[in-house]
């Protein structure tokens, strides 16, 4: 493979915690109920349709325009947030294995629905590791849809066959494969039968 394209979160660094408080301040404000249970339910998937799985608790409709300032709320609220993350939140597993793709000669892209992917590569100190970012500002449609990882190898300069995904959620091993790349899962996405390979550790991917 020539180049790999990384999922962001729970690949490369972990704000999961950052996002379940975000939106347990918006939930809080509507009076609905939101565990780590439904929490889970929103890896992988857009902030508008995790807003929706969200409202999901709530008998009141809302508007187009009430769901996007509900949607603004909790990113401002996540931005905050992220301010507390420093180049110590990145493993030197990550930092090191990331190196070496490099120094082997792979272009490396990362490949998030995340609006705040550019954000939280500078606040960690990682941008300069990589060569193209597909991320929630370039993209209409969230994974399972192939689109960021699609536009990740046009960045590139890569056929979608010289390409491998390193992704962490279910929905991301279903969008590397539905743009015929090659997938690996590792966390939760492990123990998926969709990815082509498993890992454990990050710097398995050396191997």
């Amino acid at each position: 493979m020539k180049a790999y394209i990384f999922d962001l979160d729970g690949v490369l660094v972990f704000t999961d915690k950052y996002h379940f408080k975000a939106w347990k301040m918006i939930a809080d404000k509507l009076g609905i109920d939101f565990d780590e249970e439904k929490n889970n339910r929103l890896r992988g998937v857009s902030r508008m349709e995790s807003l929706d799985i969200i409202l999901e608790g709530s008998t009141k409709k809302f508007s187009s325009e009430e769901k996007e300032d509900l949607a603004t709320q909790k990113n401002e609220y996540y931005k905050q947030l992220l301010e507390n993350m420093t180049p110590k939140d990145v493993s030197d597993d990550v930092r090191s294995t990331l190196k070496e793709l490099k120094d082997r000669g792979h272009k490396l892209a990362i490949g998030s629905s995340s609006k705040n992917t550019k954000f939280i590569l500078n606040k960690v100190d990682l941008m300069d590791y990589f060569d193209a970012i597909s991320d929630g500002t370039n993209i209409s449609r969230s994974k399972p849809d192939p689109e960021v990882f699609e536009k990740a190898a046009e960045f590139l300069g890569e056929e979608p066959k010289n390409c491998i995904v390193v992704e962490d959620a279910y929905a991301g091993v279903d969008a590397g494969k539905a743009a015929g790349m090659a997938v690996v899962g590792i966390g939760d996405a492990a123990s998926y039968d969709k990815a082509d390979y498993s890992i454990k550790e990050f710097n398995e991917l050396l191997e």
